[in-house]
């Protein structure tokens, strides 16, 4: 009798979206590792320089389509989806958050990174689901990933039935949208495969349209270098001159492609306390977050996955956002005052990349 049959997969993978519904996990997959249709595509990507800065992405090559490469031994990949709006969103979100971006003296954080460091959650949860699964099972080989290792997280959710590929490259869900992580388990143990599901994207360009640097050059493409995602949080260096007109009050990350998608009106909202909002974040301003000392800075930003991207980018990311408010006519006038002054005062001390974008802002 095989490994297979003595398994009783069905009724284990149960038992996995059990221990995760406790954990917190909206909904746990199973996928296999062959994810050679995706080859192709990727080796596309790579080869268009799309991933701009992201080294790594090309480093490992086709080693993010070949689990089993990654960790020998892989034969399923455990997929889960963890929900991160804070409980205490309201059903109006969408357009609270449309209302933010308007108002140019305000600043915008992305939503995912409003509370803890992501990366942490899961990571601590995953390790727990794969705890319990060896208490049930016995030792086995397995390893723990969320956005931290070459793992093609879309592709193995939509072949796991999490959700389906949107056109802006997110996975989405009828019932949940695409305000949620992903998180994988690689394992040796040959659970019974997910069924995935259909697309249901149909002829809606909404994320497509919505972009504000036309990011998504196409339907299920896009071209990192112009994402303001990468641009505020990967991207080392001074951001194009171009591309930062487009930023407006976006000082990490971007959420308008989620925004703007209709399935969004069905995500849902997280049980875990990690993602409630800090009170820094609920309703920053621009002028107050550029008084932050790299000091404060690394205080407010203790256990977020905001401190990664370090003090000198999230100066420049302000810098830009200033500017913008400093052209845009919609800033009240003594907001544009204090604005300038404020780059004014800071400009003799900063380091070459960060006056750089000072100087920009005020040539506005």
């Amino acid at each position: 009798m095989t490994e297979a049959q003595q398994l009783d997969g069905d009724g284990l993978v149960a038992q996995l979206r059990e221990w995760g519904l406790a954990l917190g996990f909206s909904q746990i997959g199973v996928a296999d590792v062959d994810l050679s249709s995706a080859e192709a595509g990727l080796l596309a990507w790579l080869r268009d320089g799309f991933h701009g800065e992201m080294g790594y992405m090309a480093a490992h090559g086709l080693k993010r389509a070949r689990p089993a490469e990654l960790v020998p031994g892989t034969v399923r990949v455990i997929t889960a989806r963890m929900d991160y709006l804070p409980k205490g969103t309201t059903d109006d979100w969408q357009a609270v958050e449309w209302d933010r971006l308007a108002s140019p003296a305000q600043a915008t954080v992305s939503v995912y990174a409003r509370g803890r460091d992501y990366h942490k959650v899961l990571r601590h949860r995953l390790q727990k689901l794969a705890d319990r699964l060896q208490q049930e099972v016995g030792p086995r080989g397995h390893r723990v990933f969320t956005d931290s290792a070459p793992v093609l997280e879309v592709e193995l959710a939509s072949r796991s039935g999490i959700g389906w590929r949107g056109k802006h490259t997110l996975t989405l869900h009828r019932e949940a949208g695409s305000m949620f992580f992903l998180g994988e388990i690689y394992v040796d143990l040959p659970l019974p495969l997910s069924t995935p599901v259909t697309g249901h994207c149909g002829s809606c360009s909404a994320c497509i349209d919505v972009c504000p640097t036309r990011a998504i050059v196409a339907p299920y493409r896009v071209d990192a270098r112009r994402c303001i995602s990468y641009l505020t949080i990967e991207h080392a260096g001074p951001i194009p001159v171009e591309l930062r007109p487009a930023i407006g009050n976006r000082i990490y990350g971007c959420d308008d492609c989620q925004l703007a998608c209709p399935w969004n009106k069905y995500a849902q909202r997280s049980p875990l306390p990690d993602f409630d909002m800090r009170d820094t974040l609920a309703a920053p301003t621009l002028l107050g977050l550029w008084a932050w000392t790299e000091a404060d800075f690394l205080r407010h930003t203790e256990g977020s996955a905001i401190r990664r991207i370090g003090h000198q980018r999230w100066r420049r990311n302000l810098a830009v956002a200033i500017g913008n408010a400093l052209r845009d006519a919609a800033t009240p006038a003594a907001d544009r005052a204090a604005l300038a002054a404020a780059l004014q005062a800071s400009r003799e001390g900063a380091d070459e990349l960060v006056r750089e974008h000072i100087d920009w802002a005020l040539s506005a």
